[in-house]
């Protein structure tokens, strides 16, 4: 019998909300030049000169520039000193610069060595400001709506605020970025317009400063001057900028304006005199209030056309619930200024066209810029997948009427939008550039090869699968008595578990590191391992970038022939260049099948070390293994640490590590904010059903008694999770392991306190930190 064919109908709700628009006419709008494209003076300071390829790498890119051409590509291998070639190069062409790279450790790195190149200058950090960001979604098939959930960093906004007031007001400005970059700002027009320019001898009314400073959403208390306020004693008006740590004092005589200072927000004490100040916006969102009626006005307009078409598709529930959401939200527009969600009405409130996208960083360097992407073979494929992502999320949104279509325009820039605003000057930067930066080159590129210590490329031995545990175990014997270090890769979890098993059995001091680690445990490990503490490290993916491993001299990879991300060429080059900071760098292939990747990884390596070994027999070098104090090269180089070090002491956290820790943070490529994430709320019922069966089994002992016996599986836990966790494998605990420990102790008896008191909110709070720590 045949089977009835089915019908398929089209799915109403796809249904494409907004016609994409072409780069040239995406554009939020047409932008002054906010300063005059003269040269950026940049005073680099360094203790040391150029070296090894690093003079004609720098002569190069140089000439390049200055000679009109917009691409170069430097392609510099593992402690070529790449980044001092850049600061050279941002010196010699003298252009506000963005250094774009694709995650936030890696952007803090590189903010802490250009701010020492260049201390006399602007270098500013600009990274997401979340340390916990839910976006608003909806799952159609089972019904769930997913509110915003966002804990916002307060010192990392600083910095961002600061990176844009520096950019609209000099020309000395450094901005190392993350792909945050293309995510909306405000308006850099309307933000310039309203920043508050006040010059000694003006003519200025004291409460017309007042309404200046609250217009850009500063706020007055007299009593704690925090950042964002201002404070009025008398005549004297003092001003703590959202973006600097300084505070600005304005001394009025009757209107005219008779001293101004920059002072110490803590002692008061005076830094020096100034003729002028420049007060930026408190926020980057910020709008005219004079432009109020005509938004809330445009909201209706579009409401009622969305309305409109939803009613006629005969969706009531979806024309209910946008009517009600929207109108709520533009009442509170109206007496407020603010709506939860305010982001999603960016296109409204900036009175942009449908389609176009909002502003960007980018968009307040102007036209005269240079843009350096670090580790280009990964950030520019990163900045491609940001705007599809953001794209799907929100277009179901707006079709089940959680959104009005205006929110379609609340995102990233997608990539055509991104090669658009490319300046007239960008540089490509990377060990292995990828087929997109070697296309815009066509293939030239600025080869930095020679390190100045003279180092080489690890030496590559390939040996077959078969046997492989033989040769493994043989060729690690023979590191360590040297006092050298190990790594080794595979493919999954799983096997390198297995793997850590197998050489612990055989009596080797190992342990694995892969995503499922802690972020202060994966410190811990690395920190061990260079320390001494265990000799091999088995690890997937994250033994790539960024990791700088002096004491390592050994890199195996297993199953090399097995073509894909992992072992594609580009992970095979950078994996094997752990090894090139030691001087006996060895790398073991295992292998049945020599596949395309693998012979071009290994034809590359064999020429980059010809290359230095002819380097060095020209100018007689010696090579010699890096050396690096731990201290300096493990732990997280954050712009913060100063800022953040009392606030951590308040939740008895010492370090950048404990932060992750306790927050339970931790993703593949190792970003890091800090702060700590929300936590999920205690039931209060649910405690006191706890607290009421431990009393009754101590027969009314007594409410502490009680109180410690709901508590004590967590202190159990907490002691069963510290001495089984992979990184404590071993009988010795490091430093930051009992910091922890102490911490945790801290933590518990705070809770127990807090819950003696009947105080749930403060007691479940700890309680989740607590248990995050744990996990």
């Amino acid at each position: 019998m045949a089977r009835a064919r089915k019908t398929i109908t089209p799915d109403p709700y796809a249904k494409p909300i907004a016609k994409p628009l072409p780069p040239s006419k995406s554009l939020p709008g047409k932008l002054k030049q906010f300063q005059a494209p003269t040269r950026a003076d940049f005073d680099l300071v360094s203790p040391y000169g150029a070296a090894g390829d690093q003079p004609k790498a720098i002569e190069e890119l140089t000439e390049g520039f200055k000679n009109g051409e917009q691409f170069q590509t430097l392609l510099g291998v593992t402690g070529s000193g790449k980044t001092f070639t850049m600061a050279n190069v941002i010196k010699n062409v003298g252009k506000p610069t963005l250094i774009l790279t694709h995650n936030k450790t890696l952007a803090a790195q590189l903010y802490q060595e250009f701010k020492s190149f260049f201390p006399n200058n602007a270098v500013e950090y600009f990274v997401s400001y979340y340390d916990y960001f839910q976006p608003e979604a909806y799952i159609p098939h089972t019904d769930t709506f997913i509110e915003k959930d966002a804990s916002i960093n307060d010192e990392i906004d600083k910095l961002r605020l600061r990176a844009t007031a520096n950019l609209l007001t000099r020309r000395d400005v450094i901005i190392v970025a993350s792909v945050s970059c293309i995510y909306g700002l405000g308006s850099p027009s309307e933000y310039f317009d309203l920043m508050v320019r006040i010059k000694k001898g003006d003519i200025y009314d004291r409460d017309k400063i007042l309404r200046d400073l609250v217009h850009i959403q500063y706020s007055r208390n007299d009593f704690s001057l925090d950042r964002g306020s201002f404070r009025v004693r008398g005549d004297v008006i003092e001003v703590h900028p959202s973006y600097d740590e300084d505070g600005l004092r304005i001394e009025l005589f009757g209107d005219e304006v008779d001293r101004l200072y920059r002072f110490n927000i803590v002692t008061g004490e005076v830094i020096k005199e100034v003729e002028e100040l420049t007060i930026a916006p408190a926020k980057h969102f910020v709008t005219k209030e004079e432009n109020r009626a005509g938004m809330l006005q445009r909201i209706q307009l579009e409401l009622t056309d969305r309305l409109a078409e939803l009613d006629k598709e005969g969706k009531v529930l979806e024309s209910a619930r946008l009517s009600s959401r929207t109108r709520y939200d533009m009442e509170m527009l109206r007496e407020t200024g603010m709506c939860n969600g305010i982001e999603n009405y960016s296109r409204i409130i900036e009175d942009r066209a449908p389609g176009t996208r909002p502003f960007t960083l980018i968009d307040y360097f102007g036209d005269d810029w240079l843009l350096m992407i670090d580790e280009s073979h990964v950030s520019i494929p990163q900045v491609g997948g940001m705007a599809e992502g953001d794209k799907s999320r929100k277009t179901t949104l707006v079709q089940y009427g959680f959104r009005l279509p205006c929110a379609l325009d609340n995102r990233p820039m997608n990539f055509a939008e991104f090669e658009y605003m490319y300046p007239k000057q960008v540089l490509f930067v990377s060990a292995t550039p990828g087929d997109y930066e070697l296309k815009k080159t066509s293939g030239v590129v600025t080869e930095q090869i020679n390190r100045p210590t003279g180092l080489l490329d690890p030496k590559i031995e390939l040996f077959p699968i078969q046997g492989q545990m033989d040769v493994l175990l043989y060729r690690i014997e023979e590191v360590v008595k040297n006092g050298d270090r190990v790594l080794v890769t595979t493919l999954t979890k799983k096997m390198a578990q297995d793997l850590t098993e197998f050489f612990i059995e055989a009596g080797i001091r190992a342990k694995y590191l892969h995503s499922d680690i802690k972020t202060l445990e994966r410190h811990e490990l690395i920190r061990g391992l260079r320390s001494g503490e265990f000799d091999v490290l088995v690890g997937i993916n994250l033994l790539r970038e960024g990791l700088d491993l002096p004491e390592v001299s050994m890199v195996a990879i297993l199953d090399a022939d097995k073509e894909g991300f992992l072992r594609n060429y580009r992970s095979l080059i950078q994996t094997m260049g752990r090894a090139s900071r030691n001087v006996n760098g060895t790398v073991l292939l295992f292998a049945d099948n020599m596949t395309e990747s693998l012979q071009k990884a290994i034809d590359e390596t064999n020429r980059r070390r010809t290359l230095q070994e002819e380097f060095n027999a020209e100018h007689h070098i010696t090579p010699k293994s890096v050396t690096r104090k731990i201290e300096e090269d493990l732990r997280i180089i954050d712009p913060l640490e100063d800022e953040l070090g009392d606030r951590n002491s308040e939740f008895g956290i010492d370090d950048e590590s404990s932060w992750s820790e306790a927050t339970g943070s931790s993703d593949d490529s190792t970003d890091f904010t800090p702060g700590i994430r929300p936590m999920e709320p205690l039931q209060p019922s649910r405690f006191r059903r706890q607290l009421h069966k431990a009393r009754v089994a101590t027969n009314g002992v007594g409410h502490d008694r009680a109180e410690q016996l709901v508590h004590e599986p967590t202190a159990n836990v907490q002691r069963r999770k510290m001495s089984a966790a992979p990184g404590n494998r071993h009988p010795e605990q490091s430093e930051g392991s009992s910091k922890v420990q102490s911490k945790l102790i801290d933590l518990e008896r705070q809770m127990k306190e807090a819950a003696a008191r009947l105080d749930f909110e403060e007691a479940a709070r700890i309680r989740d930190i607590i248990r995050s720590m744990n996990n």
